[in-house]
């Protein structure tokens, strides 16, 4: 193979040029005695500046993320007396809504301080990172649902038990209610394109619910009244998340924890939304949810991000009052 490295009479500057821009790279040389930042036109898109504007590396750290910027002042400083390559990832503010990551690599001065200049590249990588965001978020969630289907096992097979008299009929109960469970999951999960409306609003209340609802002597203490109306595939997903997330603690330590607890689902549309009321009595100790606990977080932002509304809590003597508003708009896509 021919070698086309850049001592080849081959290579030439613009073809380094246009292999520098075909894989969105910026160049930057940092002059230390002097303070100055230099950079490519790339550099210059990258960071959202005029290609005119006189830098220095004080005035590019000014555009860093305020919680970033020490961090990153530190790392340049450091590879002045660093041998070897070195890489630091940092989000910069190009303007006020809008944030990018930047991956800053170079390589150090090999241990000598009085080096009057570094250089090296600048990568945007804010798809990477958020792409990993994003995987950080659904392994947490994950391991969340996990967590609650544990727990819910473990819940139904407390109700079960005292309703029934025989191992056997137990053993019908449970996979009967077990089978119900995995139906509702399968309504927490997004819908393939192209199925339609995921259901009416009180057909996914009820379906969600009846895993819980026990079957002997305590029939009946699940109540649903909402208004008739279609949920579209997106809005479907959501709540059935919301409403998941609800029985689940409901179950844990809320009203179907207790044997004569009793659970009331009522509804109403006001103007432009429809109000769901989410009443639990009959618990004897309803702890009050934590907001920095993880189906707190997950609750607040699918009703406010995905449904366009909110949720509150009302703790009450041996019960809680859960309020959910949210946009009729936003239901029915």
């Amino acid at each position: 193979m021919k070698d086309i490295g850049p001592t080849h009479p081959d290579w030439n500057v613009q073809e380094l040029r246009s292999a520098i821009d075909s894989a969105g790279v910026a160049l930057w040389t940092w002059i230390i005695e002097n303070d100055e930042f230099i950079m490519d036109a790339r550099g210059f898109e990258l960071w959202g500046l005029s290609a005119k504007t006189v830098l220095t590396f004080e005035h590019l750290s000014a555009q860093i993320h305020p919680a970033d910027r020490d961090r990153v002042r530190t790392a340049f400083e450091a590879t002045r007396v660093v041998e070897g390559q070195f890489e630091i990832d940092f989000r910069i503010l190009t303007s006020a809504s809008d944030v990018r990551w930047i991956s800053a690599r170079g390589q150090g001065n090999k241990g000598e301080p009085a080096a009057e200049k570094m250089t090296g590249i600048f990568l945007d990588v804010t798809g990477r990172k958020q792409a990993e965001e994003g995987h950080e978020l659904l392994a947490g969630e994950m391991s969340h649902r996990v967590k609650n289907l544990l727990a819910l096992a473990s819940g139904l097979t407390s109700i079960t038990s005292r309703t029934t008299e025989t191992k056997e009929e137990m053993a019908k109960q449970l996979t009967q209610r077990l089978t119900a469970l995995g139906r509702a999951h399968d309504l927490v999960r997004p819908l393939p394109n192209g199925q339609g409306s995921a259901a009416l609003l009180g057909d996914l209340f009820s379906v969600l619910l009846a895993p819980y609802d026990d079957l002997g002597a305590f029939a009946g203490r699940i109540r649903v009244a909402v208004p008739r109306m279609g949920i579209g595939e997106k809005a479907a997903t959501s709540l059935a998340l919301v409403i998941h997330e609800l029985a689940t603690n409901s179950l844990k330590y809320g009203a179907l924890s207790a044997e004569q607890g009793l659970l009331d689902i009522s509804g109403a549309t006001v103007e432009d939304d429809v109000e769901i009321v989410w009443s639990e009595q009959g618990c004897a100790d309803a702890p009050r949810n934590s907001a920095e606990g993880y189906g707190s977080k997950l609750l607040h932002r699918t009703v406010a991000g995905h449904l366009g509304g909110s949720i509150t809590y009302d703790w009450t003597a041996g019960g809680v009052v859960v309020a959910l508003k949210m946009r009729v708009s936003d239901l029915v896509h």
